[in-house]
């Protein structure tokens, strides 16, 4: 893959935007809530009970994808869920846990070091872009307006608006019409294997697996064309 593609498909959360690195500090800050408020609760089980369920939910593609187009209400349910398997009866408490988790991953949203110097080398030197993003339309949007990052790309597509997502393999067709380059003129780049790399792969696109949690292929037959720690590695020539 020497130089650059015609167009790169990218994905926005954990790709461009830290979106979880902050989650375990957030669950904890959220669960403290209930230190005041339940004595004899130990907060530390609480918060497991918490990550059970969570890991239960976003397990099932079909329960995730239903989760993440209303991530507060889901969060809502899960904390309620939480709660009554441990018999607490304190609902308005569950839900108070829910939107401050919630509220500190909307504060704690970063972009990652780079992302907008990358950005900006990349469409100097001529590459079309489009954003790929699963989720709500209004959240999604948001953050793409809080980071200035509509001015990069030249489309945009939304789960939320669009009415399908990733790994739907509409989502890479569409903007590779968009950007109107032929699948293996482009890339495509995200942190999830499945979801930004495979998929794409595919349709005959060249994959850049963007491994921000450094949890390496661990044995899995699926292999990207590249990988990468982090977003802004893109642009630096290969060892």
């Amino acid at each position: 893959m020497a130089g650059f593609a015609q167009a790169i498909l990218i994905d926005l959360d954990d790709t461009l935007t830290d979106d979880t690195s902050s989650v375990d500090a957030c669950w904890t800050a959220a669960c403290t809530l209930a230190e005041s408020r339940l004595p004899g609760v130990d907060v530390r089980f609480l918060r497991a009970a918490i990550g059970r369920e969570n890991s239960w939910f976003w397990s099932d593609p079909e329960r995730a994808r239903a989760g993440r187009l209303d991530l507060r209400a889901n969060t809502r349910a899960l904390l309620k869920q939480v709660f009554g398997r441990l018999g607490i009866k304190d609902t308005a408490l569950a839900l108070e846990i829910a939107e401050t988790y919630r509220d500190r991953r909307e504060e704690s949203l970063t972009l990652f070091p780079g992302v907008i110097e990358a950005l900006d080398r990349l469409r100097n030197e001529g590459v079309r872009l489009g954003l790929m993003t699963n989720g709500a339309a209004p959240p999604q949007r948001a953050k793409i307006e809080r980071f200035g990052l509509a001015r990069h790309f030249e489309h945009i597509t939304i789960e939320g608006e669009a009415g399908f997502g990733k790994p739907d393999h509409r989502v890479y067709d569409s903007l590779l019409s968009a950007l109107d380059t032929a699948p293996e003129d482009a890339w495509a780049v995200g942190d999830s294997l499945e979801h930004d790399v495979i998929g794409p792969m595919q349709l005959g696109l060249h994959g850049i697996w963007v491994d921000v949690r450094n949890a390496g292929l661990d044995g899995r037959p699926q292999r990207p064309d590249r990988i990468v720690s982090a977003f802004a590695e893109i642009v630096e020539p290969q060892a």
